[in-house]
């Protein structure tokens, strides 16, 4: 019975389609299938400046050239395969200050260990709003399967996102394809490093010319001090027209455990 209720929670958020026309680069991150443990809250911030972008207002939205992005993300664990998340998205920038962008909430069901599956697998969808000066598409809506492998000190992980526009000029343009993939390698305990990218192909079955498209490969470094705590920095460079251009990011992450435990003894 149990298996039979979350197989059906993972169809009915399959079915469900999806998000922004990417995040704007508010975060910027692959997702591994795992979920925060229940009785878990998980807090990240997410910082990002991008150092080339977009110089010019075009259609209302503020240009990205010199943005600096600042995310709240809070997670907290259900049971053994399901959390919630939250966003706040902020923004600063010379002329316009420290401005409050959107919110976003995502809930994410995986298959439990005890499923014996050969790969870890969640998905996750996300609804939000962002305000029009920044996203012409203000309301949005995700679907995100993650997928992810490690084999030895490799790890892999592989996010197919699909969007959908709720209200904003593309509401009629239907799915749109977002995918995002990370290689990492362990040098050490402590430190490991690869690469991730990021693409907005454009809608399925009318994909966006190669110009138009947004794609980005950052390289990154992991280090992994501690369960309790998450450090990802990268760097990353945006080799198409619709892309900017550089952007440095990073996120520390901070899990709380906020569970009664007895004492050990």
């Amino acid at each position: 019975m149990r298996k039979r209720h979350l197989s059906l929670a993972i169809l009915a958020a399959a079915c469900a389609v999806a998000a922004a026309r990417a995040q704007g680069n508010y975060e910027i991150q692959v997702y591994g299938a795992d979920t925060v443990a229940p009785k878990n809250l998980m807090v990240e911030l997410h910082s990002n400046y991008t150092f080339e972008g977009q110089k010019y207002i075009i259609d209302g939205v503020y240009p990205t050239n010199h943005q600096e992005h600042e995310t709240i993300e809070l997670t907290e664990g259900i049971n053994d395969w399901s959390e919630v998340g939250f966003y706040i998205f902020t923004s600063e920038q010379n002329g316009h200050g420290v401005q409050w962008v959107g919110d976003h909430i995502r809930p994410r069901v995986r298959v439990p260990d005890s499923w014996h599956w050969p790969f870890g697998f969640s998905i996750s969808t996300e609804v939000g709003y962002q305000r029009a000066v920044y996203s012409p598409d203000t309301w949005t809506w995700e679907i995100r399967p993650i997928v992810d492998k490690s084999f030895g000190r490799w790890y892999f992980a592989v996010n197919p996102a699909l969007e959908r526009t709720w209200h904003g000029p593309d509401v009629n343009q239907g799915l749109g394809f977002s995918p995002g993939v990370k290689v990492s390698y362990d040098f050490s305990p402590v430190v490991s490093a690869g690469l991730e990218y990021y693409a907005d192909y454009g809608r399925l079955g009318h994909w966006d010319s190669l110009r138009d498209q947004q794609q980005q490969i950052f390289a990154v470094t992991d280090l992994n001090v501690s369960p309790k705590w998450e450090i990802n920095i990268g760097i990353g460079v945006g080799p198409t027209a619709a892309t900017d251009h550089l952007i440095l990011k990073g996120i520390l992450g901070r899990r709380f455990d906020w569970g009664k435990h007895s004492p050990v003894e």
